[in-house]
């Protein structure tokens, strides 16, 4: 039999079309084939939902997946079946009938993968029902809504709890993108995991790129980031319903395709929005902070905060939203100080005061977050307990530019003087208009141009002005007080007022502007745009969205590569057996009229030695197999002798065609035979043996239908050249 690591290797390409794993996948699938509890602490984009999934197919029964997300459960459905993978979800969206019908296919044992919200396990009809099948695993994903101490608390979760008395034998994996060590604790408590493992990857998103920036003009703003991003998909997150509205109909107006997302739509006006973010038909969706989207679109190449999130965990898993499929993407927020009192606003009109007492904790953590110097990153893996080492993380704002330091002690000395000759009565913007000699109503009115600090000012601008105020705050000589901040001073400000101590500050940027890293531009931009159109064409045919046919890393690897045939295809990341079979002429078609469009050479040493090594690494028994299939064996004698099931050889015979590998089918499937399959599967398409073997009957084995598809499918991609 293929040992443990074969048979996991061989799946997570077959299904998956990958050859190896992200950090700590192969640990934790190998631990839950043990069949052990653990909990799984993963980043967004780290490959979470790969380690339930690949083991549900090594497993004989199903795998219960509890999410919180019913917008998210029908992509995921819809990606696991265009792997070739049979699952399905049970929610409030289905008709009873719907339901009735899947319920059945479970109970037949059709379905290896389940998805269902939590509150379905409280229905007591349901679960009579699971305790009846083989439920190998339960994976509970967004477990952090277990617990209180979580940024998103859900009640419903709570009930999780009794999965352990009712499924005693059953492992449990809880996993999340976002916990502190104490809702971690909270977690694997109240899940009752025994005899478990832990399993905690890097908080470390080294694609993501954060950048904080002065609010000022924030339309503005966000019109210059978005200026060379035009076909890029993005969120920008907003507090209010107002403010979302405002802006995607302003965004509208200046030539992007944007559409709203927030509370106050209408549920079918959400889901409407959402499908058309997610299938491409528009590239910006503004959404409130506070209302969850549910989104698994993995080309997000922007989260933009056009106002302040209400904690790090909450901005992190926000902005974690972007670039899941490991391209680079950018992270950016617009900081205003106007935004926290907002929040402190909201937060002293809780009753609760424990809950008081939490926000305003999360928000002095965020606060502290954006007025910080050191690296972005540091910061963020350190709130989740992690130690960054490196010096620069070359990835963030601070690091890529340093912020330039010199005395700033004559500028605090007029900013405070400014402060208190108005008496300590004013906000930031009045004492900088005080500063700069503004002759606007309110100072006028106030007989404010006769202050010594009156115009004194004039060699900053009111941005520089506004950026040594932050810095100046952030630094304890000054503080915002009051519902209406107005500035006071600190008892350090009349140390530097009198003298006798110094002040750096930050020399600021007349106009701060984006400093994102750009994707490095080594793909042809061109044959991308092309396959990217392909692919859209494709997945509104055939009512999907474009991610699940292809991800864009697929599709800039073929832009890279130039792949010209099925064995070429197949070495790219992504591309599994069913996507070959099903998409592998059109796309090799479409890149074959480009280059000889453009008399454009292959780069075929990409597919010389190193990839023939890559591809025996990732199937490593099926040359084996080849080896033997040239000693002129049929399928049983090589079966035999490899001491493998004969599925798994002709699967093994199936991927050597499709490779363009040199088997003949003489010694396996009858010639007679062989015309009548043919004819069967250019009637019942090439998706699917069982409608196949169903019209030709029982003189005919899946083994050699599968090879005779492989046959055909290898001529069409061969005529498609």
């Amino acid at each position: 039999m293929e040992n443990k690591k074969d048979i996991i290797y061989s799946t997570l390409h077959k299904y998956f079309g990958y050859s190896t794993f992200y950090p700590l996948q192969e640990d934790i699938i190998r631990w839950v084939l043990e069949r052990k509890d653990l909990f799984v602490l993963m980043p967004t984009g780290g490959g979470k939902s790969l380690c339930y999934q690949l083991p549900a197919l090594l497993f004989d029964g199903i795998t219960v997946v509890v999410s919180p997300l019913i917008a998210l459960m029908k992509d995921q459905v819809d990606g696991l079946t265009e792997n070739g993978i049979p699952a399905t979800f049970i929610n409030s969206s289905l008709r009873s009938d719907e339901i009735v019908t899947r319920k059945r296919e479970l109970s037949e044992g059709k379905i290896k993968i389940l998805y269902i919200a939590p509150e379905r396990l409280a229905m007591s009809e349901f679960l009579g029902f699971l305790q009846k099948l083989n439920v190998s695993l339960f994976a509970i994903d967004e477990s952090h809504c277990i617990s209180e101490w979580g940024h998103d608390f859900r009640p419903e979760y709570r009930q999780l709890s009794m999965l352990k008395e009712k499924f005693p034998n059953t492992p449990i994996m809880g996993l999340t993108a976002t916990a502190t060590p104490s809702v971690q604790k909270d977690i694997i408590e109240q899940l009752k995991l025994t005899d478990y493992r832990v399993f905690t990857a890097s908080f470390n998103r080294k694609n993501l790129y954060y950048q904080i920036m002065p609010k000022d003009n924030p339309y503005h703003q966000i019109l210059c980031f978005l200026k060379e991003r035009k076909k890029e998909s993005g969120i920008i997150y907003c507090q209010g319903r107002k403010t979302v509205e405002h802006l995607a109909e302003s965004l509208q107006e200046d030539g992007y395709r944007a559409l709203p997302y927030h509370a106050g739509l209408s549920a079918e006006m959400r889901t409407e929005n959402q499908e058309r973010f997610i299938r491409e038909d528009v590239e910006i969706i503004v959404a409130t902070i506070a209302f969850g989207m549910g989104i698994d679109k993995p080309n997000i190449r922007y989260v933009i905060h056009h106002d302040l999130p209400k904690s790090i965990e909450g901005y992190y898993q926000e902005t974690g939203r972007a670039g899941r499929d490991g391209l680079k993407s950018d992270c950016i927020l617009l900081f205003s100080y106007a935004d926290k009192m907002k929040i402190e606003y909201f937060i002293r009109r809780k009753e609760d005061e424990k809950e008081k007492e939490v926000a305003y904790k999360q928000l002095r953590e965020l606060v502290s977050y954006c007025e910080s110097n050191v690296c972005r990153r540091r910061i963020l893996l350190d709130y989740f307990g992690e130690k960054f080492s490196e010096n620069n993380c070359r990835n963030c704002d601070l690091c890529l530019n340093p912020k330039e330091q010199f005395d700033g002690t004559v500028v605090a000395q007029k900013l405070l003087s400014c402060v208190y000759r108005v008496g300590e009565c004013f906000g930031m913007h009045y004492v900088i208009d005080v500063l700069l000699g503004s002759k606007n109503q309110k100072v006028l009115q106030n007989g404010h141009t006769t202050l010594t600090t009156y115009g004194i000012g004039k060699e900053y601008s009111k941005p520089q002005w506004l950026a040594f105020s932050r810095e100046l705050i952030q630094s304890g000589y000054l503080s915002l007080e009051g519902e209406y901040p107005v500035l006071k001073l600190s008892k350090q400000s009349r140390e530097v007022l009198l003298g006798r101590k110094k002040v750096f500050l930050t020399k600021p940027e007349e106009k701060p502007s984006f400093s994102a890293s750009k994707e490095d531009a080594n793909y042809d931009q061109a044959l991308f745009e092309r396959l990217r159109e392909l692919r859209k064409t494709v997945a509104d045919r055939e009512s999907m969205p474009p991610y699940i046919i292809f991800h864009d890393t697929s599709l800039k690897e073929m832009s890279t590569r130039y792949p010209q045939t099925a064995s070429d295809l197949e070495k790219i990341s992504g591309v599994g057996e069913l996507k070959l079979r099903k998409y592998g002429a059109l796309f090799l078609k479409e890149i074959s009229d480009y280059c000889r469009q453009y008399a454009i050479a292959p780069k075929q040493e990409i597919f010389g030695k190193q990839a023939f090594a890559e591809k025996q690494t990732r199937a490593p028994t099926i040359y084996t197999t080849l080896e033997l299939c040239k000693n002129n064996l049929s399928l049983l004698e090589i079966a035999r002798k490899r001491g493998l099931a004969t599925s798994t050889i002709s699967t093994h015979l199936e991927k050597l065609i499709l490779a363009g590998e040199n088997v003949s089918l003489d010694k396996f499937v009858d010639p007679g035979k062989r015309q009548h399959i043919r004819a069967a599967i250019e009637k019942s398409g090439m998706e699917a043996l069982s409608p196949v073997k169903e019209a030709l009957g029982e003189g005919y084995s899946y083994d050699e239908i599968k090879l005779v598809r492989a046959e055909m499918m290898y001529s069409a991609m061969k005529n498609a050249e």
